[in-house]
């Protein structure tokens, strides 16, 4: 009897301490170098974005962010090697908005994004609009779908590819409004916004970064914006909400994530430095003159992001037609 109770005592001593050695390291860290997993390659909006805040998150750790390139499969390898790291807070991940959008269009993915990680926090959002040739007599949303209603069928609007945020988008405004668009999908985003320029296709959503020196030339129009406000660059140009498409708001975000698991303390060191980095003056500011909305939300509210644009994605999806391939 002695031996059993002393037996579970020498368990139970073993467990606290464990528990108190996990603990100490999660309150001590970072010890040792960061990395941050760019799923795609060097040169896109992902590495722009962590090369600007890494000096800053760095100075607030007090240790070295450094990014390593895993791309490959439209960002799940990268995404992957994260979601099967240690949840230590070493390793974690810079991921586009293609990651919220993949579950409704692909039949499988190599992990759960509402269960393999660990949100940290929404590093910006990119603005879209909602973009016509200035060709179309058109100067408002209620002008488009009324032309298009008019016209059914016969009204083109282009994409990056099938799938695409501009895909979705445009599916979404079709559901959303009952009007009956055609999609035209291109390999990326330049060649659909070389066509629309050119007039081959009459409207697109099109993230603002990318047609700012075509707004500014009036090659294009933009008649909305998608968010939920408006961008501080294009103060005059009112939202799909407040154009009446209720509902209506598209956001491309850029999330900071980890692996599952991770201990809270790591989270809200990490979250506090992201946050840190994104209010830096000099830092915010570069954001907004390239067309990225600074976000830095809690992980709490970046976890109730993550679920409704998933389950959002999935309804326009279906409500289109789009069968996950």
């Amino acid at each position: 009897m002695l031996k059993t109770i002393f037996r579970a005592a020498l368990v139970c001593a073993a467990a606290v301490s464990l528990l108190a050695t996990g603990n100490l390291a999660a309150q001590q860290f970072p010890t040792k170098i960061l990395r941050v997993v760019n799923p795609n390659n060097p040169g896109g909006n992902s590495d722009v974005l962590f090369r600007l805040l890494s000096p800053k998150m760095g100075e607030v750790l007090g240790q070295q962010v450094v990014i390593e390139y895993r791309p490959g499969a439209g960002g799940n390898i990268g995404a992957e090697a994260v979601s099967r790291s240690a949840p230590d807070g070493y390793t974690t991940l810079i991921a586009a908005a293609s990651i919220l959008i993949n579950p409704s269009i692909l039949k499988t993915l190599p992990f759960d994004v509402e269960k393999d990680f660990t949100p940290l926090g929404v590093i910006v959002d990119i603005p879209a609009g909602l973009v016509v040739h200035p060709s179309l007599p058109v100067k408002s949303v209620k002008d488009l779908v009324a032309l298009a209603k008019r016209r059914p069928g016969e009204l083109n609007y282009s994409s990056s590819g099938n799938g695409a945020l501009g895909h979705l988008s445009g599916a979404l405004l079709g559901a959303s409004t009952g009007i009956k668009a055609v999609h035209i999908p291109y390999k990326g985003a330049g060649p659909s916004i070389v066509d629309l320029v050119a007039g081959h296709v009459e409207f697109s959503f099109v993230s603002l970064p990318a047609i700012s020196g075509h707004l500014q030339s009036g090659r294009l129009r933009m008649i909305a914006q998608c968010g939920e406000k408006r961008f501080v660059s294009f103060p005059n140009v009112p939202t799909m909400v407040e154009s009446g498409v209720k509902d209506f708001v598209v956001t491309s975000p850029f999330s900071y994530l980890g692996p599952a698991g991770m201990p809270k303390p790591v989270v809200d060191k990490l979250n506090g430095a992201l946050r840190a980095a994104l209010n830096d003056p000099q830092n915010n500011k570069v954001l907004i003159d390239r067309g990225a909305q600074p976000i830095g939300n809690t992980p709490a509210e970046h976890a109730a992001l993550i679920k409704s644009e998933i389950a959002k994605w999935k309804r326009v999806a279906q409500a289109a037609g789009i069968k996950p391939q």
